[in-house]
């Protein structure tokens, strides 16, 4: 773990990755993220974190981040696994803050759906019923087809198909912060169209957002 990385062995080679890393060397930029990758997550990332798919994301983050400014380590004898730590702290940082501002609208999507069931008290026991997965799945579609194509894609993209906040930002060519602002939006006016579409009065629509 970090311990072998002030072996003077390992020093000598991490310093050659590092030179290849900075001309472009795709490889050796492999060679970095298979080593660090695992400790980063591990022992920085999941106990900040706590959960997988935030601490995934950090540590594509950090390996982004950590990319983009490469030619500014300082090659002060140690390892780079330090300045790879600080990184990965402040992903952690930055992915709990963006927790706090999005709330629960970027957390589930069965929190999205929940004016699909109404007065139901057990909608996991409702979709036990292959005709309540399809009721869902039509009504779904339907919604989604009346947003803004970039709201539907937002969606699509985080929930439909459950990929990680910085693949779907660099998929919509946006960065990290403005996809977490367009996809807030998105469930909103995910919200919105579903309400009306099961005939809630506007008044009912705001009652529920404010919930």
């Amino acid at each position: 773990m970090a311990t072998g990385f002030a072996d003077k062995e390992w020093l000598d080679r991490e310093r050659a990755l590092l030179r290849r890393a900075r001309a472009g060397d795709r490889a050796a930029l492999g060679e970095l993220y298979a080593a660090f990758a695992e400790p980063l997550y591990v022992r920085i990332l999941m106990p900040r974190l706590g959960h997988a798919q935030a601490a995934e994301d950090a540590l594509s983050e950090t390996f982004c981040a950590a990319l983009e400014h490469l030619d500014e380590f300082e090659d002060r004898g140690g390892s780079i696994w330090f300045w790879l730590a600080r990184i990965a702290v402040n992903k952690a940082v930055d992915q709990h803050r963006r927790r706090g501002r999005s709330g629960r609208a970027l957390a589930s999507f069965e929190e999205l759906l929940a004016p699909l069931w109404g007065d139901a008290t057990d909608a996991a026991a409702a979709l036990e019923s292959q005709a309540e997965q399809a009721r869902l799945r039509a009504a779904v579609s339907q919604v989604l087809a009346q947003l803004n194509p970039r709201y539907r894609r937002a969606i699509e993209l985080r929930f439909l198909e459950d990929r990680p906040r910085l693949e779907c930002a660099q998929t919509l060519g946006v960065t990290l912060g403005t996809f977490d602002v367009v996809l807030l939006r998105a469930l909103r006016a995910f919200r919105t169209q579903w309400l009306r579409a099961l005939g809630a009065p506007p008044e009912q629509e705001g009652g529920r957002r404010g919930r």
